[in-house]
């Protein structure tokens, strides 16, 4: 099995045995059909699917029984469609079947063994949240931004503290520290030289998306704009779990509500706090739990899950991966991330 999952900022392939044993594994940049096609964007998955190859001990592409792909961007049918039609266009597998990559991390969040139920909220350059109810029923949202009515991820906070940010200097907004902190983290002393290079190019807009720590730091030292930014985040967040609890009539059971993605792995604490004391008033019986392991688990954990493997495979594959789930969440609270643009596309993260 070649298993998949393509994120906006990063992008893992592992190829596995029909025992859990996990044979080679590559990473690479994001996946970003919007900003250089599906073609392209499938075509950039072929070095990391022949990298994986060359380390499980092969040479050239692999030819597997199936791949099972976790991808960004997969957001509608159509786009669904389209991105596994390409990807069975290059040969690597007999079947192929395309998901969001939010069922990555939910599939690698909850049991292996009996029904898979469960709801995912995925808050890191963008935010999405999915689930999956008795007898297969899903709930899911278009996360295609403000246009689906989206709100939050790493990249809209970013963006959020800047408009704060650049009111309260000019006196059109409230005073808040963000004013200071946030051209202070480029080495500018004034919001008007933060506006200035950002519109002239002289900062790359990618780099806005590294002000997102700067927002919570401010947040946490008590400032009230940053404080009630990241409430709204929270309020979000568990908005989403909860609609999608409610669509799949899982309220009443206990259910885990998997929380993945750089700005949830963090654990910010009033950011983490919330969230559960929200979900504690509006879902009682939610379980929400953080997942930092790398969600092509999830991806290969779904392969497995059409090929009626034995338990011991399921114990296997997940033991793989969890030394690198510590590891994740190490880089999530210094806020290190992985990110590498390369044909696969580049650009500004807007969704999950």
């Amino acid at each position: 099995m070649l298993a998949i999952d393509a994120g906006n900022s990063k992008t893992d392939v592992a190829l596995v045995g029909p025992d859990g044993t996990v044979l080679g594994t590559a990473r690479g940049g994001g996946f970003r059909p919007p900003v250089v096609g599906t073609e392209r964007a499938v075509g950039g998955l072929a070095r990391l699917v022949e990298e994986a190859a060359r380390r499980a001990g092969g040479s050239g592409p692999p030819r597997v029984g199936h791949v099972s792909a976790c991808l960004a961007n997969a957001d509608l049918p159509s786009e669904e469609e389209a991105l596994t039609e390409a990807l069975t266009g290059h040969g690597w597998g007999d079947t192929v079947t395309v998901a969001n990559d939010i069922f990555a991390l939910l599939r690698a969040g909850v049991a292996d063994d009996g029904e898979p139920t469960g709801v995912a909220v995925v808050c890191g350059a963008g935010i999405n949240c999915a689930g999956l109810g008795h007898g297969g029923r899903t709930a899911r949202f278009p996360a295609i931004g403000r246009l689906s009515g989206d709100w939050g991820g790493g990249g809209f906070l970013s963006e959020e503290a800047l408009w704060w940010a650049a009111r309260a200097e000019d006196g059109r907004g409230e005073p808040t520290e963000l004013a200071r902190a946030l051209p202070a983290h480029f080495g500018l002393t004034t919001m008007y030289e933060l506006i200035e290079a950002v519109h002239l190019g002289r900062l790359e807009p990618s780099h806005r998306y590294a002000l997102t720590p700067v927002l919570f730091a401010v947040a946490a030292g008590g400032d009230a704009v940053a404080r009630a930014i990241v409430d709204r985040q929270a309020e979000e967040v568990v908005t989403m779990a909860t609609v999608a609890l409610t669509r799949l009539d899982l309220l009443a059971e206990e259910t885990p509500v998997i929380l993945g993605g750089g700005v949830l792995a963090a654990r910010h604490p009033q950011l983490d706090d919330r969230v559960r004391e929200l979900l504690a008033e509006r879902a009682p019986k939610a379980a929400p739990r953080v997942v930092t392991v790398p969600p092509v688990l999830g991806a290969a954990l779904l392969g497995l899950d059409g090929t009626g493997a034995p338990p011991a495979a399921y114990a296997r594959l997940r033991a793989h991966y969890d030394g690198a789930e510590g590891a994740a969440t190490q880089r999530a609270r210094t806020g290190v991330t992985e990110t590498d643009g390369d044909e696969m596309g580049t650009g500004s993260p807007s969704r999950a």
